[in-house]
């Protein structure tokens, strides 16, 4: 019963992530692949069916598994991240709050930026190397 209940609850996280990963999707000020990575996990624990159907997603399992591997992130997401901080951060300028708040949030998304952008890059695969999914086999 208790095995049953974690995986339900795996579940529901894996399913909410990517609630808000889809609303990221339209919504510029919020992230999409944060929240498919979070799935992925979630998914790992208590859907695997949903995980390999992530990291085979044509948009998506580049970046999971590059994550996962490597702790990397794509320069061009890098730069769009980016940008689309330094665009929340020009509208906050002419949002009607508190200064402390408008300085707290500036400050988040100054760290968010540094850290994402010492995060490495993608990695190359070699000429010999399997480009596929674990648990998979292109060969």
């Amino acid at each position: 019963m208790i095995r049953r209940t974690q995986q339900l609850l795996w579940r529901l996280l894996a399913l909410a992530a990517l609630a808000l990963g889809f609303i990221g999707i339209f919504l510029p000020v919020m992230p999409t692949v944060p929240f498919v990575l979070l799935a992925a996990w979630a998914a790992g624990r208590g859907w695997p069916q949903l995980e390999v159907w992530l990291l085979n997603h044509p948009r998506y399992g580049t970046p999971i598994r590059e994550w996962r591997e490597y702790g990397a992130v794509s320069r061009r997401a890098k730069w769009l991240a980016c940008t689309m901080m330094a665009g929340s951060a020009a509208m906050l300028w002419f949002a009607q709050v508190p200064t402390w708040l408008r300085g707290t949030l500036y400050a988040l998304l100054l760290i968010v930026a540094v850290w994402l952008c010492t995060r490495p890059e993608r990695k190359v695969l070699g000429a010999d190397a399997d480009p596929s999914p674990p648990g998979t086999s292109a060969r």
